[in-house]
């Protein structure tokens, strides 16, 4: 039996790629199964050099899979792929 695969989104407030990302992920958690969390690096030192140029972040299942920008059938490959 497959596991879930896990989605992080790491963005940061007043991000408008981030808010874009967020929205993107709502819609495609309600078509897909999956995981979802999200990381605000805002404030966070660690975390702001690690992923402040590439905001917004997605990873799935721990892995870098999108980076500025969301890929809706990029996405969907790639969760068809996890599972």
């Amino acid at each position: 039996m497959a596991s879930t695969p896990s989605v992080v989104l790491f963005k940061a407030e007043g991000c408008h790629l981030c808010e874009r990302a967020q929205g993107q992920l709502a819609a495609l958690r309600d078509e897909l199964a999956f995981a979802y969390a999200e990381v605000d690096i805002t404030g966070d030192p660690e975390l702001e050099a690690r992923y402040r140029e590439w905001l917004p972040v997605v990873e799935i299942d721990g892995e870098r899979a999108f980076v500025y920008w969301l890929d809706e059938a990029a996405f969907r490959r790639k969760m068809s792929q996890t599972s």
